[in-house]
């Protein structure tokens, strides 16, 4: 480890670079990075501290960041939610860790605690019973219908993001209706690539889907309304609309929107023994921590199952 004579500040450019060449990070996520970094910019400068260098960053340092981000405001005045100062202490970790990978001396990316959050990550989940009600609200007497049932089969066959959803293009749907499975490699978020797997229900509702459309859009989910001079491709508001339009109709939570189908996917799956490594493949999380906020989920199913078949009633007790 070698100690730099570089300010931390010069460092954030060759930080950007690293997110872009080493670490392969779309444009979206580093433009993120940049935005979370300059409060820590704005600090060192509000400190007097421009000259400070990587090696001479100290926990006592760290400590008033902190208490400087916890006084920051919103637009409206109010303080800015734990969740997001812990957003700019992530992008604080990042630049520790990059010093660490150019073995420049700094302190461990560790020494940066993230704000502790009292209320629990939830996640809000369709059980089976809920999905099918959903799954069948649409009309499939209409070409709006048999879209609508094909694009809410595919979320909850897939667990796509809605913008993979949106993404998705006839041409990859190469299956036959009666297959009995297919497999369509993706470009998920920060451009990795991943496999989904569409079941044979899902095929045959876009199969029925696609038998009804008349146009040569590339787009597989279109819509049927508004300018004919612009992309017809579905937009992330207009499914959301579309699923909260069907989720009142049947009576589910107001809230129910595209990522509750994914979560409800990756649950199932759990739920089913899948294990979790698994599930984050299927999720795409590039992270195992992220696909953790669903075990919880099931822990009590679990413990029930674990009862019923594991209790240990057909061995004798001394």
């Amino acid at each position: 480890m070698k100690k730099s004579n570089t300010p931390i500040t010069d460092h954030v450019p060759r930080f950007l670079e690293y997110l872009d060449i080493e670490r392969g990070l779309s444009n979206k996520t580093q433009e993120t990075y940049t935005r979370f970094l300059q409060s820590f910019l704005k600090w060192i400068e509000k400190s007097n501290l421009q000259k400070l260098k990587p090696h001479e960053l100290t926990d006592e340092h760290i400590w008033s960041y902190r208490v400087y981000l916890s006084k920051r405001t919103t637009v409206k005045k109010e303080p800015i939610k734990k969740t997001t100062r812990n957003y700019y202490l992530i992008a604080l970790r990042a630049l520790l860790n990059y010093f660490a990978d150019r073995n420049i001396v700094a302190l461990p990316a560790e020494k940066v605690k993230l704000t502790k959050d009292k209320k629990e990550r939830t996640v809000k989940f369709l059980d089976l019973n809920q999905i099918e009600k959903l799954l069948l609200a649409p009309d499939t007497t209409t070409k709006v219908g048999l879209r609508d049932r094909a694009m809410l089969e595919t979320l909850f066959s897939t667990g796509l993001r809605v913008a993979e959803l949106i993404a998705l293009d006839r041409e990859q749907i190469k299956a036959k209706a009666d297959a009995e499975i297919m497999e369509v490699s993706i470009v998920g978020k920060g451009d990795h690539p991943r496999t989904v797997y569409f079941s044979p229900r899902t095929l045959r509702a876009i199969h029925k889907y696609l038998g009804k459309r008349k146009d040569k859009e590339k787009a597989l989910f279109i819509r049927y309304k508004g300018p004919k001079d612009a992309s017809m491709r579905l937009t992330t508001r207009s499914v959301e609309s579309i699923i909260k339009k069907y989720a009142k109709k049947v009576g589910l939570p107001i809230m129910t929107t595209p990522h509750t189908l994914r979560h409800s996917y990756a649950t199932d799956l759990l739920a089913q023994g899948v294990d979790l490594r698994l599930i984050q493949e299927f999720l795409g999380h590039r992270n195992i921590a992220t696909t953790q906020i669903y075990t919880h989920i099931t822990s009590q199913k679990l413990k029930d199952v674990h009862k019923k078949f594991h209790s240990g009633k057909g061995i004798k007790e001394e």
